[in-house]
């Protein structure tokens, strides 16, 4: 029998065993772990980077402490791959993303080992505190350790834990892992700070050749501990976190295995609260992904020893709605020097790219600041310039304030280009664009818009974008419809639809993305069908007239049926009096697990089979005709 790759990870299933080897052991456990790693990303695909520049992190946490009594927070999620390796999920770890397979981020519900569900980025130091906080009110000795990115600290969240953490003196290790790095390049001064004198050569070498020098506790060790305190009071972020009222110890190599336990047992020797600050590169172990940490943030299937080889599209594929947002913005920066585009921290993830090289002078990526980002965009508007905010709608729920707030009771012309609305697929509900109809319906002075595909989405971000007040344009991930796009810009009319197809007894109300699959869905029905094109302003006139010659409305959108543009049709026929039959048809009222993109939609009902089978089981209901072809059609999604 061939021997395994890896003895050592073999024998660990959960942290445990783990905690059995010697000491001496761990630093081949980590590489086979990081060889481990990246056999299997390559195979199944998903996040890559981040997880290759924690794997010695990883290791000596689970070495150093009593997991899962002890507690491990890890923010946003993309670096614990081989946290899940580790602790149970090793033979599983190829499904990841998959339907039926392992999250992407960690879960509650997956594993005891997971004590914290994230996704979004900056909640694990008030996670953690939380956990802290809880534990020490039960008397319970439990300790606590929250991991954050240097990306992470570009939100406010972060220092806000630090704040009320370090007035508390709770048992608390935060761990600060630099990289540079989030998705994109970090930014800001922040991570400038992070990344100054004490980590670069000059100092560092200095310190390390000294401590070779002299033996703990003699009269030089102690001068030069005073010496070095005195540095890092000058030009080390330790000043901020211990004026917070944490002790600060670092940096030091993250990958420095034998240096990390050592200094991670220094700091559960210390009470109260501490801060550990390491230095890692993302990718590390891997050229490829050192070289193009970008590049390899998130990887599907590929050949290790040839890296990851983009395929250019196929000339006859359409284009993504990223893509038709990133030239839209182009093109109308070219028209119009007031446009300002911002980016809370994903340039590559909202198109911007090509933005950012032409005109960087009115490009600005704020980091992970998503409430930054909206009201900075108040502030640009109120000077007579006219932002355009690139969002994802799972992260513009978390500038809800400061959009009702800053933008809309101003009534101030800020263009929000919303991506990743609806159902995202492999990365799961914390990433579902599953809201943003229903919590952006309800804000007076706002309209919204969902395409129906491509080409209107390129109208429509022009439309919004001539509009004087604030303006969101909701559009999904992944490919268009395939539709010819036509360069010339033409503003639509404000809360007008478009009937497509005329048909008897049942009239389809499609909001967005869904609109295609419903002309299936009318087609095989003979449904009237409208493209609504607007969530807010409805257009009235369309739906009194629709409803008076129907005997059932039905209304489509990839949103949650709560809330949602379907509730706004509901409202208007309760005010015009008008008593006809309505179905909604959305995301259920609850949270659709990963998995691939058409999987999530058929799970909520949403592709052409599950819009036709609840069409048809409400005509059974009403005791209304059926149409003759009711047989299973095949839909998109």
């Amino acid at each position: 029998m061939e021997a395994s790759p890896y003895p050592l990870l073999d024998q660990i299933e959960v942290p445990a065993d783990l905690r059995r080897l010697d000491e001496e052991a761990l630093p081949e456990l980590a590489a086979e772990l990081r060889a481990f790693l990246i056999d299997s990303v390559a195979r199944s695909g998903g996040h890559f980077g981040a997880g290759l520049g924690c794997v010695e992190l990883t290791v000596a946490l689970h070495y150093l402490y009593d997991t899962p009594q002890d507690r491990i927070v890890w923010d946003v999620g993309h670096q614990t791959y081989p946290h899940k390796i580790l602790t149970g999920r090793k033979h599983a770890i190829t499904t990841i993303k998959r339907t039926g397979g392992l999250a992407p981020f960690p879960k509650r519900a997956e594993s005891e080992y997971d004590t914290f569900g994230v996704g979004h980025s900056s909640t694990s130091i008030s996670a953690a505190l939380g956990m802290a906080l809880a534990s020490a009110r039960d008397g319970s000795d439990r300790r606590v350790v929250a991991v954050i990115g240097d990306g992470g600290m570009t939100a406010g969240m972060a220092y806000e834990a630090l704040n009320h953490g370090g007035d508390l003196d709770p048992n608390l290790l935060v761990i600060l892992n630099e990289n540079q790095m989030s998705i994109s390049p970090n930014v800001g001064a922040i991570t400038k700070m992070l990344g100054r004198l004490m980590s670069g050569p000059t100092v560092t070498g200095i310190r390390e050749r000294g401590k070779r020098m002299m033996h703990r506790g003699s009269r030089t060790w102690r001068f030069m501990s005073r010496w070095e305190e005195h540095i890092k009071g000058m030009v080390m972020p330790s000043t901020l976190f211990e004026e917070l009222g944490f002790n600060y110890l670092g940096p030091i190599d993250g990958h420095d295995l034998p240096t990390l336990i050592r200094t991670i047992r220094t700091a559960q020797s210390v009470a109260g609260p501490n801060l550990l600050h390491i230095i890692t590169a993302k990718g590390k172990g891997y050229a490829p992904a050192e070289a193009d940490p970008v590049a390899y943030h998130a990887v599907g299937p590929f050949d290790p020893q040839q890296g990851v080889v983009k395929k250019p599209p196929s000339p006859s594929a359409a284009p993504t709605y990223t893509q038709v947002f990133g030239d839209w913005l182009c093109d109308m920066a070219e028209r119009d020097e007031h446009l300002m585009a911002i980016t809370p921290a994903m340039r590559e993830g909202s198109g911007m790219v090509t933005f950012a090289e032409q005109f960087p002078q009115r490009y600005f990526d704020v980091g992970i600041a998503e409430q930054h980002s909206v009201t900075l965009a108040a502030g640009m508007a109120c000077e007579g310039k006219h932002p355009v905010v690139a969002i994802y709608s799972t992260f513009l729920q978390r500038a809800y304030d400061q959009l009702v707030h800053d933008v809309a009771i101003q009534n101030l012309p800020v263009l929000f280009a919303i991506d990743r609305a609806g159902l995202v697929g492999p990365d799961g509900p914390t990433h579902a664009g599953s809201f943003d109809l229903s919590y952006l319906r309800c804000i007076p002075n706002l309209v919204v818009m969902a395409p129906a595909d491509e080409n209107e989405c390129r109208q429509m971000l022009y439309t919004g974008y001539r509009h004087p007040g604030p303006v969101a344009v909701r559009y999904p991930r992944g490919r268009g419809r395939g539709v010819p796009i036509q360069q010339e810009l033409s503003a639509l009319p404000l809360g007008k639809a478009e009937l497509l197809r005329e048909g008897s007894q049942v009239a389809i109300l499609a909001f967005g993305h869904p609109v295609h699959d419903c002309l299936e869905v009318a087609r095989r029905i003979d449904a009237t069908l409208a493209n609504m094109r607007f969530v807010k302003p409805l257009d009235e006139a369309l739906v009194r007239s629709l409803a008076s010659r129907h005997r059932l409305l039905v209304t489509v959108e990839e949103n949650a049926v709560a809330g949602g543009a379907g509730s706004g049709v509901n409202e208007l026929l309760a005010a015009a009096g008008l008593s006809v039959s309505v179905l909604n048809i959305g995301i259920p009222d609850r949270f659709i697990e990963h998995g691939a993109r058409e999987d999530c939609l058929a799970a909520a009902g949403l592709d052409a089979e599950g819009i036709n089978q609840q069409i048809l089981q409400r005509l059974r209901e009403l005791g209304l005709a059926l149409p003759v072809a009711t047989t299973v059609i095949q839909g998109g999604g």
